[in-house]
């Protein structure tokens, strides 16, 4: 190889320039060639132009799959170990082996796989590498599950979709199949949904004590969770259960709704009706004391004749519902707060107090976001004005509480 040599330099600055220039233009080679290096060792597991986005799937053979794994365990070099991972991803990219029949293969999110793999892949040492390798095994081979849900904890980082933060901000109401806002002050079906993924698993029962127009029935029927929903409002009763037959039963469970006052009810009757004994999960949202008027029953909290006959009348509910959730199972209250008179009223909190007089511990509190109510869309400039004029602020917010029973 010739080596280049320097020019006759006049000064020694000019020589040293010479050399300064040689020495980074042999940096970037090198970089240059690190580059390429590591694209060959470690290459994307897809093309952009095949990307479908986050929802794509591969299901590969797990028989298949744990034998690949366990034959990285006996390399010894990382860079070999390196250049496995990059075959395998390869294959994945084409599709063209380990696929399995539908008992046996295991399902992985593309992007949650790549992500493990290229783990892997930058492990600086070879032990860690490996520490990696049975980590994905376990996610392969082995189920983890708690006491009170179905999720995998071998298999974690792949539920992006369950929130684990207590600040909720949710852009806009879930309106697939026959969810719909047409009642007002029915909840997102987003919480039901979390609340069903968190605490309970599938063919658990769960209880709705003010059921509406059925969004947690239509969210359990979904999840395969068993759901009961109480209902004061007859013509609320024959809506939701239109609803919810509108909605495909793929897991064949059993969804009712029963016209009655949950605080007077009675829970054990019932559930003998269809062989149970007892529920894993209670749902309520309540009326925001007579913020709406639902009806004008005198047993509809709307029509409490104030906060403190409010609070006594939900305690009741919680009373009665508590009778059938099991011990260490959870109670969900979501609720928001009032204003009245040119006074905050902490509805959520007072709601909160009495549920924990009853045998709850407070286990989580989550704040919601909810944008404008149909009554206060077409008048967002009035409202600012008052909230200037009366030193208050407008409500943006709602409480998800999280009762444990003890």
């Amino acid at each position: 190889m010739r080596v280049r040599e320097p020019p006759q330099a006049t000064c020694n600055e000019t020589r040293q320039l010479w050399y300064t220039s040689v020495a980074k233009q042999n940096k970037w080679a090198e970089g240059v060639r690190s580059m390429k290096q590591r694209d060959t060792r470690n290459p994307p597991l897809f093309a952009v132009s095949q990307r479908t986005g986050g929802d794509e799937t591969v299901q590969l053979d797990a028989s298949q799959l744990v034998a690949r794994f366990e034959q990285w365990k006996t390399i010894n070099r990382l860079s070999s170990l390196r250049r496995a991972i990059a075959d395998f991803k390869r294959e994945i990219h084409h599709r063209t082996q380990l696929n399995g029949a539908d008992s046996t293969y295991v399902r992985f999110n593309c992007v949650h796989l790549v992500n493990e793999l290229d783990q892997i892949a930058s492990s600086l040492t070879l032990e860690r590498a490996l520490y990696y390798v049975d980590r994905l095994i376990k996610g392969v081979s082995e189920v983890r599950t708690g006491a009170i849900n179905d999720i995998n904890l071998n298999r974690w980082k792949e539920y992006d979709a369950i929130q684990t933060d207590s600040l909720w901000l949710i852009d806009r109401r879930d309106g697939s199949g026959v969810h719909t806002a047409d009642y007002w002050g029915n909840f997102v079906p987003q919480i039901p949904y979390q609340m069903m993924m968190r605490y309970t698993k599938k063919g658990e029962w769960v209880l709705d004590t003010f059921n509406g127009s059925g969004t947690t029935l239509i969210e359990g029927q979904r999840l395969g969770r068993n759901t009961i929903g109480i209902e004061l409002q007859h013509r609320m009763v024959d809506h939701a259960k239109k609803l919810v037959a509108a909605e495909p039963n793929t897991h064949e469970v059993m969804v009712d709704v029963v016209q009655g006052d949950s605080a007077r009810i009675d829970y054990k009757a019932l559930l003998a009706e269809y062989g149970q004994q007892s529920v894993q999960l209670v749902i309520m949202h309540p009326p925001y004391f007579d913020i709406i008027k639902f009806s004008d029953d005198t047993s509809d909290l709307s029509n409490a004749p104030s906060v403190e006959n409010f609070l006594e009348m939900m305690g009741a509910i919680v009373d009665n519902a508590a009778q059938v959730l099991d011990k260490g199972r959870y109670l969900v209250v979501v609720i928001g707060d009032k204003y009245a008179k040119g006074e905050w009223i902490p509805l959520g909190f007072q709601t909160m107090s009495e549920v924990m007089k009853r045998g709850f511990s407070l286990k989580s509190l989550v704040v919601k976001n909810f944008e404008d109510t149909s009554g206060k869309r077409t008048q967002r400039e009035l409202w600012r004005y008052r909230a200037l004029v009366g030193g208050f602020y407008i409500f943006k917010h709602e409480y998800i509480f999280l009762f444990k029973k003890q």
